[in-house]
């Protein structure tokens, strides 16, 4: 089916593409950003290039039926979304205060995003829509909440959001090939149990599925959290992950394994779908929308991340494995780009979730899955990964040549011990970066100077990141530039006190030379180890016990250190 300039979002426009009643309703917590930066954009985009007519209904009103009754019902499923954020995370600070402002909504006021929004869009259709099509909950919120977890808002062990929400099915991880599975088998009637990447709901247990402890035990004793944790986070890579299930009520929580990796030519069609780079007209009524800015002349060039950081949901979500696009098909989209009327000639990045993993993945992992027994990286980084910087270099390359594009960078944060751990290409991976492809500052996350916090975060030692800097000082006196580096840091993190806080200031103070800026209290969000940590108050590795602070006026303390 013909990609249109937009998903429709109102009766007019689905009446335009002679769409009278569409398949599929996607509604997000999300303004309706055309890009395939944005979840919402490309689920509708992906069921429309499989022949399903779809329509959006960002950020309804959640107190009238105006938004969410518009459209009608679907033929076949709503699809609901928080958005590219878990809303509580979106909705408040790591001190519990709410969040003035927000870049994915019109006007930038956070005035449209509710609380646990899939939940509560859920119940907002059912309001209306007594007896409606199946609803299926996708997006980060859903996948790192689809089983027991730990909730930081209400400091409880929350039940999984398919069943809060009573929605029907949950999809989990990047969904593009479970959602089209979905689409087709509700329009041919067939059942959808089997498939991968998705949450059900059973009455029954499922023969060779391996149980979790129920709900019920673990939200009343932390052990038994701990170990449904620690098995659920085990079992996430689509090669050697079992099925999974869990009692929450009289009922059963069924996560069937996940959706095998894409291919690169799989993952180049989705990036090719005819994204408008824009905000729909409707949605631009209201204002605009900041984090346009920042996603819309960038390009992607990979996805998943096997850094294995204990405070990130990426591996529960994109997963742990490099699945890279094409040289030709980013290069396609770059010229593409040029013509884009509102184009300047400034790609704001080339990257991913680290931009320097394009091109390093480990042979192994990609034909028998994730080690169960090791890390890729962390205190050391493993034997079997031997990064090589060569193909990110040639696309950078080929990237740089293509008429129209004056400047082009990297926007996204790299991995620094990446670099040193590329004994062959490293240096001059950073001497690209540095003569062509930073523009002014560098984005690294050291998140820390005390090794004993570093572990705890899955981190490498600090004496990385030192080396790092004097090698990136040094190429920068070489190519005769001034450019700096912009450096994240996490306070409040578990096992941090203010001690370690006043060391890491001194660190800045005696070593950087700079007071950094860019410094975040911990969220503890569901699906992390580092959350984890924070409920139990032990070494999500020894579980040895560890000091964790909880009061909100002792996090800003922590933090103010670092500023002082």
């Amino acid at each position: 089916m013909k990609q249109p300039p937009f998903l429709p979002t109102t009766p007019s426009e689905c009446r335009a593409l002679g769409w009278e009643n569409p398949d599929i309703i996607l509604v997000t917590g999300d303004a309706y950003l055309d890009s395939y930066h944005m979840g919402v954009a490309v689920i509708g985009r992906v069921l429309v290039d499989a022949g399903f007519t779809v329509a959006v209904i960002p950020q309804p009103d959640v107190n009238t039926p105006d938004d969410i009754t518009r459209l009608g019902e679907p033929n076949l499923f709503w699809g609901v979304t928080a958005g590219c954020m878990d809303s509580m995370v979106a909705n408040s600070t790591a001190s519990g205060k709410r969040r003035r402002s927000d870049d994915l909504t019109p006007g930038g006021v956070n005035n449209r995003r509710p609380d646990m929004a899939g939940i509560i869009y859920t119940n907002l259709i059912r309001g209306y829509f007594k007896k409606t099509r199946p609803i299926v909950l996708g997006g980060m919120e859903a996948s790192l909440r689809r089983i027991s977890h730990y909730d930081f808002k209400t400091d409880k062990i929350r039940r999984s959001i398919l069943f809060d929400a009573k929605a029907d099915l949950l999809v989990y991880g990047m969904g593009e090939r479970a959602i089209v599975q979905i689409a087709h088998a509700l329009k041919e009637n067939h059942p959808v149990e089997s498939i991968r990447g998705i949450c059900w709901i059973s009455s029954e247990k499922i023969d060779g599925f391996l149980e979790l402890p129920p709900h019920s035990q673990v939200a009343a004793d932390p052990e038994a959290f701990s170990r449904m944790f620690k098995t659920f986070y085990q079992n996430q890579d689509p090669i050697t992950a079992s099925g999974l299930m869990q009692q929450q009520d009289t009922r059963y929580l069924i996560q069937n394994r996940p959706q095998p990796h894409l291919t690169t030519a799989e993952l180049d069609r989705i990036h090719e779908l005819g994204y408008s780079r824009a905000l729909h007209p409707e949605d631009r009524k209201r204002g605009t929308v900041r984090g346009l800015e920042t996603i819309r002349f960038s390009l992607t060039t990979h996805r998943g991340c096997y850094g294995g950081c204990h405070f990130c949901g990426i591996a529960a979500h994109q997963g742990a494995t490099i699945i890279d696009r094409s040289e030709a098909s980013i290069c396609k989209e770059a010229r593409e780009m040029t013509r884009h009327p509102d184009f300047k000639g400034i790609i704001s990045d080339v990257g991913g979730p680290t931009a320097n993993m394009y091109g390093i993945e480990c042979r192994r992992k990609k034909k028998l899955g994730s080690c169960q027994d090791r890390r890729c990286m962390g205190d050391e980084i493993c034997e079997n990964l031997r990064p090589d910087h060569s193909r990110q270099m040639g696309l950078l390359s080929k990237l740089r040549e293509i008429p129209g594009v004056k400047r082009l960078f990297i926007g996204s944060g790299i991995r620094y011990d990446l670099i040193l751990a590329d004994t062959k290409k490293g240096e001059k991976y950073l001497r690209t970066l540095l003569q062509h492809h930073v523009s002014g500052q560098l984005k690294v996350a050291p998140e820390h100077s005390e090794n004993s916090i570093l572990k705890l975060m899955g981190k490498p030692p600090i004496e990385r990141f030192i080396e790092f800097k004097k090698r990136f000082d040094a190429v920068n006196r070489q190519l005769k530039k001034e450019q700096f580096l912009t450096c994240y840091f996490i306070a409040a993190y578990p096992g941090c006190t203010v001690k370690d806080m006043e060391r890491l200031s001194r660190f800045c103070h005696q070593t950087l030379k700079f007071k950094p800026r860019q410094i975040q209290i911990f969220t503890p969000t569901p699906a992390t180890p580092g959350t984890l940590m924070y409920y139990m108050g032990r070494d999500y590795e020894t579980d040895r016990p560890i000091f964790v602070e909880k009061r909100p006026e002792k996090k800003e303390r922590q933090k103010a250190k670092i500023l002082k």
